[in-house]
């Protein structure tokens, strides 16, 4: 079993307007879900600076590339075999991590049982499979979503889905106009993300900010990524007999 063959990006490149924009959309759309911190596990903390909104009393971060953690924190694993107990973490977020898991089914199976009953887990993957591209290669991605591939992925593995909305929808003719140029022309051979001028990356932090705020009130019909917060049930309560 694979997760992933190269290290995030974000590892290289913490500051791209990418990741900063994707910290105030989560936020917006997940961030109201993120109601018990006490106890949390960030799979994937690669990413982890730009989601500091979720840090909380007690924060584990896991990555499988050692560079994504902090030297004396965190623990080296794989999402697709968690070295905790069942039931330690009371939420539990994956941004940008189960297309890179295969079996997905195996991932989400570990993201829960991870999970108190009770507890929730937060997602975001990357959208529709026709824009996939030579970055998603490089990136060992697996797949690309829907909204409904997603939650129905997500209800198989035993959770109930709270929300699920497309993000990044502001700068998506820009997305989609790049993918179908990369089809014309393929990019270099590079993990390196390509660097807009400082106008265009205001333009595109601008359009994001202006989604962020839309997105508190509405789900996104569609995007570049889809993002999902939901719910592991709680145990059942035991009867004794009459």
């Amino acid at each position: 079993m694979s997760v992933q063959r190269e290290g995030s990006a974000s590892i290289e490149q913490p500051d791209y307007w990418w990741y900063r924009a994707r910290a105030d959309l989560l936020h917006a759309a997940l961030g109201d879900f993120a109601t018990d911190t006490s106890r949390v596990l960030d799979v994937g903390s690669a990413d982890g600076p730009s989601v500091p909104w979720l840090h909380g009393d007690h924060h584990v971060t896991v990555d499988l590339d050692p560079r994504g953690l902090r030297p004396g924190q965190g623990v080296c694993a794989s999402a697709l075999s968690l070295p905790f107990r069942d039931g330690s973490f009371n939420l539990v977020s994956a941004f940008d991590v189960v297309e890179h898991c295969e079996p997905e089914a195996v991932a989400l199976a570990e993201l829960r049982r991870v999970l108190r009953p009770g507890g929730r887990m937060l997602l975001s993957v990357p959208a529709y499979t026709w824009a996939w591209s030579d970055h998603d290669v490089r990136a060992g991605h697996h797949r690309r979503y829907t909204r409904p591939r997603l939650v129905s992925a997500v209800e198989r593995a035993g959770f109930v889905v709270q929300r699920a909305s497309y993000g990044f929808a502001g700068v998506f003719p820009i997305f989609a106009a790049e993918r179908l140029a990369r089809r014309v022309r393929p990019q270099p051979d590079t993990h390196q993300l390509p660097e807009p001028s400082r106008t265009v990356e205001r333009v595109l932090l601008g359009l994001s900010r202006a989604e962020a705020r839309w997105l508190r009130g509405h789900d996104a019909p569609f995007g570049s990524s889809v993002f999902l917060a939901a719910d592991k049930p709680a145990a059942l309560p035991t009867t004794g007999s009459v």
